[in-house]
């Protein structure tokens, strides 16, 4: 609103003043109501054109943009989604959060909520992004204690939240499935030892694929598998495999896996430092299929886990649930593949 004397009201924090509704309606000659059936889109067979015209032109002259954002507000929630995610280090969430973007259209802005690096989301920030009243909120990698700390009623879809038994709308990933693959895969090549690099962070879909993977090694006769953990970056990686890897080399291992495809980076990075033939001396494979993972020297197994196809459906089904709709699956589950590459598989 205008102050007493009629001037435009000016930001707390000093900046120029603020283009008002009421101020085009001066410009212009027309009433305020006016000017909001014109910038909403409403005034065909409400407005005269010539009125539409002078609005058009107030607004352009004033440069007036609509308060969108506070005209949700007053209606109970804002157009803005939030993202909530772990470590965005990953490049495996450059083609999610485009995904989600794409999914959710023009008329919802996406934020990201992000947390320390190495360590879970703190289920505190949820209240306090809710108290923002967004349209509604997309959890990646949850664990249980974040997930109780939804309070009932907020419009929420999951993603990648494998063995979470939830009633909250979820899209997953088969990281199991992929885990178990790639374990079957080193076995079938004669492997008998191996080792497994971790994220520090402790979210249901790392502990669901290290299960996988270990357990399923185990049934097939390999040795319980030798273990580390690192940040997501490859620096972190290749110096958790760096400290590791003389006693792995000691006990026998002849393959090492990564919990993500950063994560088989670092190893591979530290085994050439080392002087370790990959994959001769060290068969490595990953999680994500990263685009990068096919260019490397040699180009990297890994367990491909479908980013795009995770946003995508993720965000179709949070805008279902925000316009007033459900989803049309909810629970969804999106196949992982083994993509076989020279890290493991000797050239003939």
């Amino acid at each position: 609103m205008d102050t007493a004397d009629g001037s435009a009201p000016r930001p707390a924090n000093g900046g120029p003043p603020r283009v008002t509704a009421a101020m085009v309606a001066r410009e212009a000659g027309v009433s305020t109501a006016t000017v909001s059936l014109v910038v909403s889109g409403k005034a065909r067979g409400r407005v005269s054109a010539a009125n539409r015209e002078k609005v058009e032109r107030a607004v352009a002259h004033l440069g007036y943009v609509v308060d969108s954002a506070g005209s949700s507000l007053s209606k109970g929630f804002s157009p803005v989604v939030v993202l909530i995610a772990t470590d965005i280090t990953n490049p495996f969430y450059a083609e999610l959060i485009s995904a989600v973007r794409a999914a959710l259209g023009d008329r919802y802005e996406l934020l990201l909520s992000v947390g320390d690096p190495g360590s879970p989301t703190d289920p505190a920030s949820i209240p306090r992004l809710i108290s923002q009243r967004p349209a509604g909120l997309l959890i990646d990698a949850p664990n249980a204690e974040l997930v109780a700390s939804l309070p009932a009623g907020t419009r929420a879809v999951l993603l990648d939240a494998p063995g979470l038994s939830t009633a909250w709308p979820t899209v997953n990933l088969d990281v199991a499935g992929g885990a178990a693959e790639l374990a079957r895969h080193l076995a079938d090549l004669g492997h008998r030892r191996v080792a497994y690099l971790d994220s520090v962070v402790e979210v249901e879909t790392f502990r669901v694929r290290r299960e996988a993977f270990c357990d399923t090694a185990a049934d097939l006769g390999l040795e319980p598998c030798h273990r580390a953990s690192s940040l997501t970056t490859v620096d972190d990686a290749a110096g958790a495999f760096a400290k590791a890897w003389p006693a792995w080399q000691a006990a026998g291992v002849s393959a090492a896996v990564g919990c993500t495809d950063t994560h088989a980076y670092g190893i591979l990075a530290a085994a050439r430092a080392a002087g370790v033939s990959v994959p001769d001396a060290l068969a490595v494979a990953g999680f994500d299929d990263l685009p990068y993972s096919r260019h490397l020297s040699p180009s990297l197994t890994s367990v491909s886990l479908p980013a795009r196809e995770l946003g995508d459906a993720a965000g179709r089904a949070l805008r279902a649930i925000i316009e007033g709709g459900s989803p049309q699956d909810h629970q969804v589950m999106l196949t992982s593949r083994l993509i076989l590459r020279g890290s493991t598989v000797p050239s003939p």
